[in-house]
Parts: structure tokens; C-alpha cells; sequence
């Protein structure tokens, strides 16, 4: 028997040597702590270094120091994502089996507490894994663009009606709390709600917006002074409901405003980020006003504003187009039904169209 053991254990060595010896070397980096001790990263693969990247080595280096102040050799068991840095957010935990955690980050905060079978009300870090669990992120963008209606399908500075606007100065603004839930592989749905603006500058600065108990006119005002500018505008809250094919698959959307970047590699490498959405919207009419300004035959300027709902529709609805290509958006809003009340103005659509950022 002491025979076999000397033959065959030094066989099962060398066969285990030779394997290993197949396998492509690791490149090492050694760091030399104190007189005695070192820490050791073997990089098997280099595409690792950029996940290394990620990850916040002081918060794993303290968990380590503790189990080993305390003579304990089982293996670090905290859920490796829990050190991702830039991810992570302080939460409260109330009880373990909060539906904030998962049960692998659980474990983890029982380990960490020290008793298992109690409530926990201390501050630990788990990771912010919204995304993963919700597939929905939150952003705010700006709107902003030009607006125009349109009077069966004709713009009307071709007939050379008196409400006809001038394109630059006829500006559209919003401002949207968007959230955009992934679906299923590029598909996503963004759906928003905010305010948005519209305003249009007449092309004749004589221009006056004229309601009485019937109808709202549009009449050319002859005072004795110089027109500087006349316009109408309206405000209204809205909700939009917009499926968007991403061939990026969410790898680079702009969100200015709050500073964040979603990077879905882990869905696949995708050259392409170009983007495309359609769907509806509605709105609901907060405010309205016509606005001129004068100039007397002194030379003094003159604001004069009335607010008023000129018989504009309450609810707007239509249909939302929009496009992008990294990190721009392009937008095409039309409202289908019509802008003031039937029979009670010029039957004319709203269309607004811009940039989205």
C-alpha cells in the first residue's frame, strides 16, 4: 500500500502541475504591507482592470481587517456588488427581510449586526440596484423648439391670414419628469408629465387677439403707434406615454440635468445608439394671455397684457415623435384635435418641434 501511495500521489501531482502549467499565466501585482504581510491581485484577464475600476477597495479592505482582528478564517461572504463604488447609497434598514434588500444582502446584514434574529435599525450600504430590479430610471428634460399651427394641413401665412406667426420668436418650452422603463430587449417606454409653454408671434406686430361672448377674432389694430411685437400664449400641464425602440438599448441617454449616465453593457456591446419613439400625449390648459408692445409717439414702450382663455381649448391631445442619435433628441409634437373651441375661432392644429436635452 505505501508502495501505490508513493507511485500514484506523485502522479496525480504532476498531472495537476501540468494542467496548470496550460493555463495562461496571470499577471501579478504585489503590495507589500508592514514588515511581513502583502496583499496580491493575480489578473487572469485584462479586460477585468476596468471592472476593478468599480470597485471601492478601502470598504472591503475594512470588512477584512475586522474578521481577521476577530481570528476569523471563513471566507469574506459579503455579496462582492456591495463594494461596487458610485453605485452604492446609505439606506436604513428596518428588518432584515426588507423588500429593499436582496436575500443575499440580508445575509449579509445579519453577519454584520450579529444577531440573526432581530430587527436592525443601523445605517449599512447596500447597492441602489433600481435599475436592476425596477428596469426604470428618472430624468429631467428640457424641451425646447419652435411652434405653428396649421389650418387644413396649410400653414397660414400662405393665405395671409392675420394670426399667422413668424416661426423664430414663436417658441415652445417644456419641462418634463420622464422615466424610462426597459420592456423587452431595445424597446423602452418613456412616460413623462410636466408643464410646457406655447407661444405665437404673430407675423404682423398689429396683430390683436379679440374675444367677445361668441367668438375669438383676430383684427389688425389701428392706433396711432408703433407695433414692436404681438403674440398669444398658453401654458399647460401634460402626461406623455412614448414606446421608443433603442438600438443602443439605453447605453447613452442624456439626463443633463441631474448628472447621471446609464451604462447597460451588461446587455450587450452596441454600436449603435440611435433611437425612435411615437405616442400620444394630453394636456390640460393652465393659463392663457395676449400680449403687445408698443411704442407712443413719445418714444416710451408699452406692455399691455391681458389674461383670458379666448375660447382655446382646455384639453389638448396629439401625437409624439421623437428622435436621437447619442447624446441629442430631436422631438415633433401635433395636437389632433383643434386649438380653440369648435365654431368658436380659426380651426387650426398646433404643431411644435425642437431639440430635447
Amino acid at each position: 500500500m505505501k508502495f501505490m501511495q508513493r507511485i500514484i500521489i506523485p502522479a496525480l501531482l504532476l498531472i495537476h502541475l501540468s494542467a496548470v502549467a496550460q493555463k495562461k499565466p496571470a499577471d501579478t501585482l504585489v503590495v507589500k504591507v508592514g514588515q511581513a504581510s502583502k496583499v496580491i491581485f493575480a489578473i487572469q484577464d485584462k479586460k477585468d482592470l476596468e471592472t476593478l475600476k468599480k470597485y471601492n477597495f478601502q470598504s472591503l479592505l475594512d470588512d477584512m481587517i475586522v474578521k481577521l482582528e476577530k481570528k476569523d478564517t471563513s471566507k469574506l461572504s459579503t455579496p462582492s456588488s456591495v463594494y461596487l463604488k458610485d453605485t452604492t447609497k446609505v439606506e436604513t434598514v428596518n428588518e432584515l427581510n426588507s423588500n429593499e434588500t436582496s436575500s443575499e444582502e440580508s445575509e449579509w446584514v445579519r453577519e454584520r449586526s450579529g444577531n440573526r434574529g432581530e430587527k436592525s435599525h443601523r445605517n449599512v450600504v447596500v447597492v441602489n440596484n433600481n435599475w436592476n430590479r425596477r428596469n426604470t430610471y428618472h430624468s429631467f428634460n428640457f424641451d425646447i423648439g419652435t411652434n405653428n399651427y396649421l389650418a387644413n394641413g396649410n400653414f397660414p401665412d400662405q393665405s395671409n391670414a392675420l394670426y399667422s406667426v413668424r416661426p423664430w420668436g414663436s417658441w415652445y418650452v417644456g419641462i418634463n419628469s420622464v422615466r424610462r422603463t426597459h420592456v423587452a430587449g431595445p424597446v423602452f417606454l418613456e412616460w413623462a408629465f410636466g408643464v410646457s409653454w406655447y407661444n405665437f408671434k404673430f407675423q404682423e406686430h398689429s396683430t390683436s387677439v379679440v374675444k367677445t361672448d361668441d367668438a375669438v377674432t383676430f383684427v389688425a389694430d389701428t392706433r396711432a403707434v408703433e407695433h414692436l411685437k404681438s403674440k398669444l400664449s398658453a401654458s399647460y400641464f401634460n402626461f406623455s406615454f412614448v414606446p421608443v425602440v433603442d438600438f443602443g438599448r439605453g447605453r447613452r441617454k442624456t439626463t443633463l440635468f441631474d448628472g447621471s449616465r446609464v451604462d447597460f453593457s451588461s446587455r450587450g456591446n452596441h454600436s449603435s445608439s440611435f433611437r425612435i419613439g411615437a405616442g400620444p400625449y394630453a394636456g390640460y390648459r393652465l393659463t392663457s394671455w395676449s400680449k403687445m408692445l408698443i411704442k407712443d409717439s413719445s418714444g416710451h414702450e408699452q406692455v399691455e397684457k391681458n389674461s383670458n382663455s379666448y375660447f382655446l381649448n382646455n384639453l389638448r391631445y396629439g401625437m409624439r415623435v421623437q428622435f436621437g442619435f447619442d447624446d441629442i433628441d430631436f422631438f415633433v409634437n401635433y395636437d389632433m384635435n383643434e386649438l380653440f373651441v369648435t365654431n368658436k375661432g380659426p380651426k387650426l392644429n398646433a404643431i411644435s418641434f425642437g431639440v430635447t436635452f
